[in-house]
C-alpha cells in the first residue's frame, strides 16, 4: 500500500506541474493562438480546435518521453 501511496502523489504532483506550466504558457506566450489554430464563433457557439498548439506540444512531450527513456534505461 505504500507504494501506491507514492505513486498517487508523484502523479498529482506531476498533473499540477504541468497544469502550472500550461497556466505560465497561455499567459507569456501566444500558444494558443498560432496560425494553423482554428477558432469558429457564432451567435450562441464557439468552437476552438487547437492543430498547430497540439503538434507541437506532441513533438515536444515526445522527444522529452524519448531522452528519458535513453537516460534511465
Amino acid at each position: 500500500m505504500d507504494a501506491i501511496g507514492r505513486v498517487m502523489v508523484f502523479a498529482g504532483l506531476l498533473i499540477a506541474l504541468a497544469g502550472g506550466l500550461f497556466w505560465l504558457l497561455a499567459r507569456t506566450t501566444s500558444f494558443g493562438k498560432l496560425p494553423g489554430d482554428l477558432s469558429f464563433g457564432g451567435d450562441n457557439l464557439s468552437v476552438y480546435v487547437p492543430l498547430a498548439s497540439m503538434l507541437i506540444l506532441s513533438l515536444v512531450l515526445t522527444v522529452v518521453v524519448n531522452v528519458l527513456y535513453r537516460v534511465f534505461r
